[in-house]
């Protein structure tokens, strides 16, 4: 099996079972946005949260290795066209330029990692509106001069 064939397994097994990722999140004891993305094949898991969530969604025991292997992290290069990708993808567009010149006078030369780093989403109950809150958290990295 490769990562896509468990991606399909676990989301079969998902609606089956009628869970939700952050039952599944729960059961191998990590973060649930750290759980889904592993879930959809972008992470590798450790050796012993694979175990748990093979045990959790009762997954064939040939899963592991594909569960355990590194991932290559590609995506489509065109636009998204699912509303809420595409939002985001909005937002880097419209704000990205933004976001490196200001975490660059903070910080200085240099990027935030995606590989030191965590996200949460958490809901705002609002009269006008429920909010969503991404908090991204990642590592600065400076640029090395040699």
């Amino acid at each position: 099996m490769n990562k896509l064939d468990v991606t399909e397994a676990i989301f079969a097994i998902k609606i089956e079972k009628e869970l939700s990722w952050q039952n599944i999140a729960d059961a191998v004891g990590m973060s649930i946005v750290w759980t889904t993305s592993a879930c959809l094949g972008m992470n590798s898991w450790p050796e012993v949260e694979a175990d748990k969530v093979i045990e959790f969604l009762a997954l064939p025991k040939e899963t592991k290795q594909a569960l355990m292997a590194y991932p290559t992290k590609e995506w489509d290069k065109s636009v998204p066209q699912d509303p809420l990708i595409y939002r985001i993808y909005e937002v880097v567009g419209v704000y990205g330029d933004t976001l490196k010149e200001v975490i660059q006078e903070k910080f200085g030369d240099g990027i935030m990692s995606a590989i030191d780093f965590s996200m949460e989403v958490e809901k705002e109950e609002n009269p006008k509106g429920d909010r969503v809150i991404l908090t991204l958290n990642g590592k600065f990295l400076p640029y090395k001069s040699w």
